[in-house]
């Protein structure tokens, strides 16, 4: 049973990345309903919570059926983000995770995010600070280094673990490779199997497919894994991972009216928390993954990202269960 402080999460837990503008409330809800173990907010802005700024304060947003879950916060200021612990604390989610892995230029140019794995003494200094000030278990998300010269992972999990936090997620790649390239899973390894490491390791990066979460598993030992991008209108795949665990046979795709049903409520799920504009807007991203392999969709889904009309949208979800559903 792997435990995040008193949390049970399972024999190989399976965690929903904290991923901008993807793992908000309703995705949160789906990704829930078929099978994620624990899951972390979009992150947020330390400053953005300590002004009170309301696209941050939202962020906050949790809900009772999501338990466990975490909120993930940003920033490059140890005394933001102490005042932002507690801001968050008040939300009164499982878990405070702290951002040290986010690799774009906005946020780790400033120092925040994958920033600060240029200065690893601060690093641990604000893990620190943060640790202390709260009663919540406090979890990290980072990635190996900042460039292949810095990769120092093993040594600062050790130090963060030192300071008190409950468990670490670790994406395979440097700040420098961004999304590119292939991670490097040897290292997340060599965390894990470090013998002064006690609290839970879970790899990050490149886990698309079931067979490849349990090919991981095996060959790197670690204690569960967090699935970001394969999960993109895709939170079913949570599911296949673990079929493929119980049984070592592939679920497959849900048919075209269970997707179109999903599709839906993921939308109607979006208008309600987001308001008419954004909510669309931000489905954008999920359509082409939740209808992938089936053959000359393009004109629909062409129709599904240009419109800005939720009635449209909902009839032309309509008309794909209509053309497809007799074909797959």
């Amino acid at each position: 049973m792997v435990k995040i402080a008193d949390i049970e999460l399972g024999d190989f837990p399976l965690l929903l990345a904290p991923m901008e503008d993807v793992s908000d409330p309703p995705f949160r809800a789906l990704c829930k309903q078929y099978g994620a173990d624990l899951m972390y907010t979009e992150f947020i802005s330390s400053e953005g919570l300590i002004r009170d700024a309301a696209k941050s304060v939202k962020k906050l947003d949790i809900f009772e059926y999501e338990r466990p879950v975490g909120i993930q916060i940003f920033g490059s200021s140890i005394d933001s983000m102490r005042k932002a612990t507690e801001v968050t604390q008040g939300a009164n989610p499982d878990i405070i995770d702290i951002n040290y892995g986010c690799p774009v230029k906005k946020v780790a140019g400033k120092g925040a995010g994958a920033g600060i794995l240029q200065d690893i003494p601060k690093m641990v200094e604000m893990t620190r600070e943060i640790v202390k000030s709260t009663h919540l278990p406090v979890t990290v998300k980072t990635r190996l280094g900042w460039d292949e010269d810095t990769k120092y992972i093993v040594e600062v999990a050790e130090r963060l673990q030192d300071v008190g936090i409950k468990a670490i997620s670790i994406h395979g790649r440097t700040r420098k490779q961004m999304y590119k390239g292939e991670a490097d899973w040897d290292l997340i390894s060599q965390v894990k199997h470090n013998s002064r490491m006690h609290i839970p390791v879970f790899g990050n990066g490149d886990i698309n497919t079931p067979q490849k979460a349990v090919e991981y598993k095996n060959r790197y030992g670690v204690d569960g894994v967090m699935i970001g991008r394969a999960s993109i209108g895709n939170p079913w795949f949570f599911k296949q991972v673990k079929h493929f665990i119980a049984t070592g046979e592939e679920l497959g795709m849900p048919s075209i009216e269970e997707r179109v049903d999903v599709v839906k409520k993921h939308l109607e799920m979006s208008l309600e928390w987001k308001g008419e504009r954004e909510g669309i807007v931000e489905m954008r991203r999920h359509y082409s993954n939740y209808f992938k392999g089936i053959p000359d969709f393009k004109p629909l889904r062409m129709k599904l990202v240009t419109s800005f009309e939720a009635e449209e949208i909902f009839d032309t979800l309509q008309e794909v269960k209509r053309q497809f559903s007799t074909i797959l």
